[in-house]
């Protein structure tokens, strides 16, 4: 099941970022977690195991952190978590979205251009250790 995140989730929704993420922000999730920015989950029996975080500039959506639990990496949590996102923000009358990925991570650019994601710019030391990122750009 796909819901919005609900503050009891915070804990389970750090854990997967801090553990999921190269170079998460925590200080996102405080302000996410109740609402604006909006956040998706996947809820299994145990809790969530994935999470989409989006931040709104209407008629652009960015997907500031798209994370899977480690363990449950590979089984489609992400893939079904960014097709209903995509839904919602098409939906919602969004027009664009926008996220940014290492440049040399071959996983998770290959996981965003099966979602019909291009390069839309190269962004030289983007993260905090120096690593390049790349623009990934969408439209609805």
């Amino acid at each position: 099941m796909i819901r919005p995140a609900v503050p009891a989730d915070e804990p389970r929704l750090r854990a997967i970022q801090s553990a999921a993420l190269d170079d998460p922000w925590p200080e996102l999730l405080d302000v996410a977690v109740d609402g604006d920015p909006g956040v998706l989950v996947v809820d299994e029996s145990e809790g969530p195991v994935a999470y989409a975080l989006t931040v709104p500039d209407h008629p652009v959506a960015y997907v500031a952190e798209l994370a899977v639990a480690p363990a449950m990496q590979g089984q489609g949590h992400g893939s079904r978590l960014l097709g209903t996102l995509l839904d919602e923000l098409r939906d919602g009358g969004f027009e664009e979205v926008r996220l940014t990925a290492r440049a040399d991570d071959e996983r998770v650019r290959s996981f965003y251009d099966r979602f019909g994601f291009g390069v839309e710019d190269d962004l030289p030391d983007h993260y905090g250790d120096g690593g390049a990122g790349v623009l990934l750009v969408r439209e609805l």
